[in-house]
């Protein structure tokens, strides 16, 4: 399984490569106050892809993390002993009268 693993993502690799080599053009894009930017296609996809991705898997991992530590308390709790319940206190209001 780990070999059909590889062999997927080497050619995703060499598609990617393929992509960016015959896509290697200048692309301008306007930006704030009449300011124009020169970049490469790929490289401003993947600036593009970049910010897609990171913020939903930094929310993945912060949900992950929350998750861990809520685990790890539940683990906690359940590893130490819970004395015994000892009956409530009699209060000598709540005691019967002798007979």
């Amino acid at each position: 399984m780990q070999f059909l693993k590889t062999v997927f993502w080497v050619l995703v690799a060499v598609l990617v490569v393929l992509f960016a080599t015959r896509n290697w053009t200048p692309v301008t894009i306007s930006l704030w106050a009449n300011l124009q930017a020169d970049i490469k296609l790929p490289v401003l996809l993947l600036i593009a892809f970049l910010l897609g991705w990171l913020p939903t898997w930094l929310i993945h991992r912060a949900r992950l993390w929350t998750l861990n530590r809520r685990l790890d308390a539940f683990e906690r709790q359940r590893a130490t002993p819970v004395p015994a319940e000892a009956p409530p206190p009699v209060s000598a209001d709540d005691a019967e009268p002798a007979a």
